[in-house]
């Protein structure tokens, strides 16, 4: 190490105060919902994409115009339906009868924070456009590749009760994203406080912007910086490992289970197990900053069997009871 847990910690606390700023930002137009702005800077630290699971009206797709509305990035919004055509997600080729030469335009996609609003609404080859752009962060129209700015973020949207009109989305595609979260209602006071803001014709202030990308890749390479001790690494890919051989961890879990997480997973959960220790201001990452990240990185990637949709097991309890079994170092 080149530096000592002390001066990584003292660091950290430094660059976390920046942060400050775009809390107090969001919260102005946000109220409650911290788990989810929590999760929407993770994503932000590590580059990671995220899926935001909720019935209507949760702010979902505010929170999201808020963030980027706080920083000096562009944005763009694409709203998926189901006549969308991958063209009018990456762009496309077009020709000039005059000089006889394709020129290609850009599509919304080339943008620093990209809203997926209700990705579940857009067929598989739609949703297959956004594979590329994803992983690789680069987009492919006709014979030639465009790498994407950065920081290039994809926040996707969808409705978990109204399955009319929707396509499942590919298993390939999920697990492209580094967190899902699942959303829930605020509680009375904060719906209180929500009717209190937001119950008039002209529309609050939105957010200012705070923070460069600058700002963003310097918190990201404190991010990096960070330690894990090698105890921390083996419990993060016991976890995983768990979730593919179940019964060599003592756990009688592999009826519930088709599909164990991938190696995404492990890689993810490192990531977002710093990033969620920066947030909390320290140095150095602890099993609690893994348990607490645990779920929203692997409730996607667990692929749960018939025989659990059918006693109604999810994954989360499927996750619940790996954390609760394994060891802590």
């Amino acid at each position: 190490m080149s530096m000592t847990v002390q001066e990584i910690n003292r660091r950290v606390q430094d660059v976390r105060a920046t942060l400050g700023p775009l809390y107090a930002e969001i919260e102005q137009v946000i109220v409650g919902q911290k788990q989810m702005i929590d999760r929407l800077l993770i994503g932000l630290l590590t580059g990671g994409h995220i899926l935001l699971e909720g019935v209507p009206g949760l702010a979902k797709t505010l929170a999201v115009r808020t963030l980027a509305a706080s920083l000096r990035v562009s944005f763009s919004r694409i709203q998926f339906t189901p006549d969308l055509l991958p063209a009018d997600v990456i762009g496309t080729q077009i020709y000039n009868p005059r000089t006889g030469e394709f020129t290609v335009k850009r599509g919304p996609i080339f943008a620093n924070l990209v809203l997926a609003d209700e990705i579940n609404r857009a067929p598989a080859k739609v949703q297959s456009a956004l594979l590329e752009a994803m992983q690789e962060k680069q987009v492919t129209i006709g014979d030639q590749s465009f790498p994407l700015e950065q920081p290039f973020l994809v926040l996707a949207t969808q409705n978990p009760i109204e399955q009319e009109g929707t396509y499942p989305l590919p298993e390939a595609q999920v697990d492209r994203f580094m967190l899902k979260l699942k959303l829930t209602y605020p509680s009375k006071e904060d719906e209180l406080v929500i009717l209190n803001r937001m119950a008039r014709v002209e529309p609050i202030a939105g957010a200012q912007a705070v923070l460069t990308p600058a700002d963003v890749f310097a918190m990201r390479k404190v991010v990096d910086e960070l330690y894990m001790d090698e105890k921390i690494k083996r419990y993060i890919v016991d976890i995983v490992c768990a979730t593919r051989k179940p019964e060599e961890y003592g756990l009688k879990l592999s009826p519930y289970i088709q599909y164990g997480a991938s190696p995404r997973a492990t890689i993810n959960l490192a990531l977002a197990s710093k990033a969620h220790a920066f947030l909390e201001g320290r140095g150095y990452v602890t099993p609690q900053d893994v348990k607490s990240i645990g779920y929203d990185v692997l409730r996607h990637r667990v692929i749960i069997s018939y025989e659990a949709e059918a006693e109604d097991v999810p994954s989360e309890r499927v996750i619940k009871e790996i954390l609760d079994h394994l060891k802590v170092p």
